[in-house]
């Protein structure tokens, strides 16, 4: 009995105390007094039973809550007055307050109207209410900016990504042994890209609040040697992006080339120092815009909050890179081709454990491509891809001349098509292969000139790497003494030959059209599916907002 009269003037002083401190001073001395009369006047074990009891009927609603508590024999976490409850208190309300700067809905973690629900709550058994809601609310925040908002493939299907999901109850059950404050900033990913992140969308913000970049450049395109208002716009609008130091040109001389060169290195555009019509379209890109970029980045950063791998391999999508990671650092780096910009054809996002690559390797058609692109030539002429072995379910070769093609259509086709390694393999003289359901691996590529674009989607799927040969030395460097030998001798033997990594790699395939590089500058890409914009929209519709902040 003893202990529930302790435990119940301990929740009845913690949340009288938190409301009368926010009195005015002659207030505060009579609400003490008033305070001191209730505790007094209360009968103990009535106040107990219908707090515990509010707590039990409102986590019954959540299972994780419900089993909580009920090991706790429904005792509050929050609303005593303990120094350790109050702690919590004030780590969650600080952490509330700070939402809006890693990209939450800032109307979700409202501290002003929580602070007066906590106010209003008087009885016990509505300060019970209050201790699940404040649980709640913590569950809610911790999910959201440890792992992200949104559900990944509920807003773009072709995101595979499985988010790493902490266990609610768990969190609970660790938070209540930690310090509050420290916890609750360990949430947030760790990793130095999303504190560059962060960094960088409040500088934006600020920068909003005073004017931003000023007015768009009028002129679709500027040419070296342009003088005029126009010239002007775009000198301006480079000097507040901070592409060009502060100048009094109104000539398109060579500091203004230098300085369109330089952004558009930032943005992934050829660099030539020529503002023509598609670099001006993304110089024009307003402030706002570039924000929503580094909010849904945040957003994909908390969805790969796990261990990344001490040596990965990340490919950005919007980048047109796959590059070689070894304890955060980037030690190998190449261009890719990517799924052509249609929906059969995008590259999904996914992250897997590469485990071998095959050497003069064959390629095994995918039935799509069969049915929908070769059958139909087949059907105008058998001699069609010539190039191309058909095979029987048993992997015997067909004679082509003694089928009749018209006779099938795409669900009765009975056959594979497969391509023998040679140099013009549609995989080129390698693949890189970590099994997954979406057959999808990086490879070579005979079609070299496609390298040499702006934009690179042209794929059906897989991943092309440029330098090939290199990115296998890069791999087999961990495990061979001359990678370079090796490699070559198996090739030479035009052989197909598969080799196991003796250390599988990560492989993240993502899709960032912000991110910041190795010095810690912002980069932008374009969004060449349009999947950022559509989890812009989902995020919206959430609550997250795109405000100016004044420092």
């Amino acid at each position: 009995m003893r202990l529930l009269q302790d435990a119940l003037l301990d929740s009845i002083r913690g949340l009288t105390v938190f409301v009368i401190l926010k009195m005015s001073p002659f207030v505060r001395l009579w609400a003490l007094g008033l305070a001191a009369l209730l505790v007094v006047s209360t009968p103990v074990q009535a106040q107990v039973t219908a707090f515990r009891q509010a707590v039990a009927e409102t986590a019954a609603r959540d299972d994780d809550l419900a089993a909580f508590y009920r090991a706790r024999e429904f005792a509050g976490i929050w609303t005593g007055a303990d120094a350790t409850s109050q702690a919590r208190r004030n780590a969650l309300l600080g952490a509330f307050s700070d939402a809006h700067a890693h990209g939450l809905p800032a109307g979700r973690y409202d501290v002003d109207a929580l602070m007066a629900q906590l106010r209003a709550a008087r009885t016990p058994a509505e300060q019970g209410v209050m201790e699940v809601t404040l649980s709640q609310l913590f569950l809610q925040y911790a999910r959201d900016v440890q792992t992200g908002i949104l559900t990944p493939a509920k807003v773009v299907s072709a995101i595979k990504r499985e988010v790493p999901l902490r266990d609610r109850l768990d969190t609970l059950n660790a938070f209540t042994r930690a310090n509050p404050d420290g916890f609750l900033r360990g949430l947030p990913p760790a990793s130095p890209e999303y504190t560059r992140l962060m960094r960088e969308k409040i500088r934006l913000e600020r920068q909003l609040a005073e004017g931003g970049w000023g007015p768009a450049v009028s002129s679709g395109s500027l040419k070296p040697g342009d003088e005029g208002a126009a010239v002007i716009e775009l000198r301006n609008r480079l000097i507040a992006m901070g592409f060009m130091p502060r100048s009094a040109t109104p000539n398109y001389d060579q500091s203004l080339v230098d300085a369109v060169g330089r952004f558009q290195d930032a943005h992934g555009l050829s660099v030539d120092g020529t503002a023509g019509q598609g670099t001006m379209r993304q110089i024009n890109v307003s402030m706002e815009q570039r924000l929503q970029s580094v909010i849904v980045a945040m957003e994909r950063e908390r969805w790969t909050n796990m261990p990344r791998g001490d040596r990965h391999i990340w490919v950005n999508l919007t980048d047109f890179t796959a590059r070689v990671v070894d304890h955060d650092r980037v030690t190998f780096s190449t261009r890719s081709v990517i799924g052509a910009n249609d929906p059969d054809r995008q590259s999904p996002e996914f992250s897997d454990v590469m485990e071998f690559m095959v050497i003069n390797p064959s390629w095994y058609v995918p039935r799509s491509i069969v049915t929908k692109e070769y059958l139909p030539q087949l059907q105008r002429n058998p001699g069609a891809v010539s190039h191309l072995k058909i095979t029987d379910r048993n992997g015997r070769e067909v004679n082509r001349n003694a089928v009749n093609f018209n006779r099938f259509n795409e669900r009765n086709f009975p056959y594979s098509m497969r391509q023998p390694p040679s140099p013009r393999n549609a995989l080129g003289l390698v693949k890189f292969m970590f099994p997954n359901r979406y057959n999808i691996y990086l490879h070579d590529t005979p079609a070299k000139s496609l390298f040499g674009r702006e934009v690179r989607a042209f794929s059906h799927g897989c991943i092309r790497l440029n330098d090939p040969f290199d990115f296998a030395y890069a791999l087999l460097a961990k495990q061979e003494t001359n990678p370079k030998d090796f490699f070559q001798r198996r090739l030479n033997t035009g052989a197909e030959s598969r080799v196991n990594l003796d250390e599988p790699v990560p492989v993240h395939l993502v899709y960032r059209t912000a991110f910041t590089d190795v010095l810690g500058n912002l980069q932008f890409r374009r969004d060449i599916y349009g999947r950022d914009g559509q989890i812009w929209n989902a995020l919206s519709r959430q609550g997250v907002a795109v405000g100016a902040v004044r420092g």
